[in-house]
């Protein structure tokens, strides 16, 4: 065999080396390296390898032109098989994670169920009506499950909106419009959208322990008031509260808001059907509010840093505000919005507000009559489609009758009249709000 040993090789004419001829074989010796880095070059249509280990760099070959094996040695380290992948850094992994190795936080989703710890945050159901105007003194009034808490900060009509984020899926919004103005507030006033939490909802936040869970608050908001303002979580069983603000950056604009708060290790939660946790949205805070410094860590309640840089959503008739989308879940990280069959998501409503035909009217669908118990009296009895809360309170139109005792439970309604055996109530309003 010849042998020539040269450092370059240049072509004849033109800028073109062609090795050896149609048919010929070029052997690359094993542990040497064919570096094309710097130039042109043009493969066969096989390319053979007599050992698997020649290192061919900075070469694009296409698929067509492999065969044989390739040693993992001269891919990356590791083992390759059919239960590993190779990662972009040239290492393998197995296929099969280990379980228990793969949080939610590193998904970026949350698969559990009713992962959502609020209720009816899409505003589609609103059993007291969709409209409530004039409202001074607040309370729940449109969207179940949402409080407006008001004080001497203007006059307001509340509404079950359409506006809502354009392809998000959601049906309607919590809509706020400013009708009187309050542009000077006085050092107690306030405005609040809230929501209010049982305890027994919230064991597993594990509050109050070394492993207390962060929570993370997401939802769409949109206003014509530019600014900061304030949401807030207050810890009713042991008085404690926090505060992160966030900010409308473009007036008239659906924006997605995330925020996250630690886990508070201080003081348990009540494990029974109270106001534990209120997730409040603040619009309006007086001095009594936002005089101190934005509590953003849990702490003892401190009134005057509960919404220091609020903006006064007050100050102008020209101003509202709408929110939907709201989801509060255990986390650092806010998954998509759980939607929920209206079925599911009225019966959870249901456990606080049951509206049986209420403001309809004395119409056949809506009445609910007595059945006679002796000569003189009777009785009206109503099951109800869930166990509410607590017993409720009732508000009810009664023709031709009065109820004498209440028998009523968190179960059923039960009402007697001992002086008539022809009688009927109708806009049955059952409430159990926190």
């Amino acid at each position: 065999m010849s042998e020539v040993k040269v450092n370059k090789i240049s072509p004849r004419s033109g800028t073109n080396v062609t090795l050896g001829d149609s048919g010929d074989t070029i052997t690359i010796p094993a542990g040497a390296t064919f570096d094309a880095s710097n130039a042109t070059t043009t493969l066969p249509a096989n390319v053979v390898t007599t050992d698997g280990t020649q290192t061919l760099t900075n070469k694009t070959i296409d698929a067509s032109q492999l065969s044989g094996t390739v040693a993992t040695s001269n891919l990356g380290t590791g083992t390759a098989d059919a239960t590993t992948f190779l990662r972009g850094d040239q290492t393998y992994a197995s296929a099969t994670p280990a379980a228990g190795s793969i949080t939610t936080t590193q998904l970026a989703y949350n698969p559990n169920s009713f992962r959502n710890i609020l209720i009816n945050g899409d505003m589609s159901i609103a059993q007291r009506g969709t409209s409530v105007t004039g409202s001074t003194a607040g309370g729940y009034l449109t969207c179940d499950r949402w409080n407006f808490n008001i004080g001497a900060a203007g006059t307001w009509t509340q509404t079950q909106s359409t506006d809502v984020p354009t392809g998000q899926g959601f049906p309607n919004s919590f809509k706020l419009e400013c009708t009187t103005a309050d542009a000077s507030l006085g050092s107690g006033d306030i405005m609040q959208v809230q929501q209010r939490i049982e305890g027994q909802n919230l064991q597993y936040i594990k509050k109050g322990t070394a492993n207390a869970e962060s929570l993370t608050l997401s939802f769409w908001v949109k206003s014509n008031k530019t600014g900061t303002y304030i949401a807030e979580f207050r810890e009713r069983d042991n008085n404690r509260t926090i505060s992160k603000s966030y900010t409308i950056d473009t007036a008239n604009t659906w924006e997605k808001k995330t925020i996250t708060y630690e886990g508070d290790t201080t003081g348990t939660i009540n494990n029974d059907n109270g106001n534990s946790l209120q997730v409040n949205w603040w619009l309006a805070a007086g001095s009594n509010y936002s005089s101190g410094t934005l509590a953003t860590s849990w702490g003892t309640l401190v009134n005057a840093n509960r919404a220091v840089g609020q903006v006064n959503l007050a100050d102008s008739t020209a101003n509202e505000w709408f929110i939907t989308g709201v989801q509060l879940e255990a986390g650092t990280t806010a998954s998509d919005f759980e939607f929920l069959p209206y079925d599911v998501n009225l019966q959870r409503c249901q456990r606080y507000c049951n509206a049986l035909g209420e403001g309809s009217g004395d119409t056949g669908g809506n009445r609910f009559y007595c059945e006679r118990y002796s000569s003189s009296a009777s009785f009206i009895n109503i099951g109800l489609p869930v166990t509410m809360r607590t017993k409720p309170t009732q508000t009810y139109t009664s023709f031709g009758g009065a109820s004498d005792v209440d028998e009523s439970t968190k179960e059923r309604v039960s009402l007697y009249d001992g002086n008539s055996i022809v009688w009927r109530i109708y806009d049955v309003l059952l409430e159990a709000e926190l």
